[in-house]
C-alpha cells in the first residue's frame, strides 16, 4: 500500500506543490488581514485540499495524456506510466477522482468557488493539450498556477479584489518563465515530434532572454503589490530574497550548458516561494 501511494506521489510530482501552495497561503491571509474575516481552520484546510486535488488532477492528466510522447523521450521514459509502474487506466481514474474531490470541496467553501471550479479545472487540465498547437503553453501553465492566490482569497471573501490579483500576475509570469527554462531540455525532441514550446519557436538563447523578461515582469508585480498595500519591512526582505533567487537561477542555465536546469527549476524556485511567503506572513503580524 505504501509503495502504491509512493508511486502516485511520484506520478504527480507532489513535491512540486511547493511552487503555488505558498502563494495560496498568502492569498488566504491577505483576505484575513484586509477584510473583516477571521481565521477559520476548517476553511484553511479546505483551501489546502483544493490546491492538492486540483494540482494532483492536473499532473496526473498531464502524465496520462502525454504517455505516448513520454515513452519516446529518453528523459521521460522512466516516468511511471511509460515505465509500467502505473497503468494508464489507473491514472485516468485518479484524475477523475481528484476532479470530483476538488469540486466537492469547493461546494463546502462558498457558492462562487463552487461555480468557478469547472473553469479552474478546465484551465489546469487544458494545459496538457496546449503544447500540441501553441508555443504559449508555458503561459497557460502560469495561468493555472496563478489561480492559487486569487482562489484562496475568494474562498475567504467570496469577492474579487486587486491585491490578490497582483500576486496572481506575479505567479503567472514567474511560472511561465521557469517553465521555459525547464523546456530547454526537450527542444530537439519537441522539434522532432512537432510539439510547440518557446525554445522550439525561438531557440535556446532567445528563450532564455524571454524567460528573463517574464521574471522581470513577475518581480515588478511583487514590488507593486508591496507599494500598493504599504507592506512592512518584512515584506521587502522577502521580496529581495525572491528577486535574488530569480536572478540566481538565470546564472545557472546557459544555452550551451543545461546541466543545472533541475537546480534552477525545482530547488531555486521552491526555496524562493517558501521564503517569500514566510516573510510576507511575518509582515502581516509583526
Amino acid at each position: 500500500m505504501a509503495s502504491r501511494i509512493s508511486n502516485y506521489l511520484s506520478l504527480i510530482k507532489f513535491s512540486h506543490t511547493v511552487f503555488a501552495l505558498p502563494f495560496a497561503v498568502i492569498g488566504y491571509f491577505l483576505a484575513i488581514k484586509f477584510t473583516l474575516a477571521e481565521f477559520n481552520l476548517k476553511l484553511f484546510i479546505l483551501v489546502i485540499l483544493c490546491m492538492v486535488f486540483a494540482r494532483s488532477a492536473a499532473m496526473a492528466f498531464n502524465r496520462y495524456i502525454d504517455r505516448a510522447i513520454d515513452e519516446q523521450n529518453q528523459r521521460t521514459a522512466i516516468r511511471e506510466i511509460p515505465a509500467g509502474i502505473v497503468k494508464p487506466q489507473s491514472a485516468l481514474l485518479f484524475v477523475i477522482a481528484n476532479c470530483i474531490f476538488f469540486i466537492t470541496t469547493t461546494f463546502f467553501i462558498n457558492p462562487l468557488c463552487f461555480y468557478l471550479s469547472p473553469v479552474a479545472l478546465a484551465v489546469v487540465l487544458g494545459y496538457s493539450l496546449t503544447k500540441r498547437f501553441t508555443a504559449l503553453c508555458h503561459l497557460v501553465l502560469g495561468i493555472g498556477l496563478s489561480l492559487a492566490p486569487i482562489g484562496a482569497y475568494l474562498a475567504v471573501t467570496g469577492q474579487f479584489d486587486w491585491l490578490p490579483l497582483f500576486f496572481s500576475f506575479a505567479v503567472l509570469f514567474w511560472v511561465s518563465g521557469f517553465d521555459i527554462i525547464y523546456a530547454l531540455q526537450d527542444e530537439e525532441f519537441d522539434k522532432s515530434k512537432n510539439l510547440k514550446s518557446i525554445p522550439v519557436l525561438l531557440g535556446k538563447k532567445n528563450a532564455l532572454l524571454l524567460s528573463n523578461l517574464l521574471h522581470i515582469i513577475s518581480a515588478s508585480f511583487i514590488i507593486y503589490a508591496g507599494i500598493y498595500a504599504s507592506f512592512s519591512f518584512w515584506y521587502w526582505i522577502g521580496t529581495f530574497i525572491f528577486i535574488a533567487l530569480l536572478i540566481y537561477q538565470h546564472t545557472l542555465v546557459k544555452p550551451n550548458d543545461l546541466s543545472k536546469v533541475n537546480l534552477a527549476f525545482f530547488t531555486t524556485n521552491g526555496i524562493a516561494s517558501i521564503l517569500f511567503a514566510t516573510f510576507v506572513l511575518i509582515g502581516f503580524y509583526y
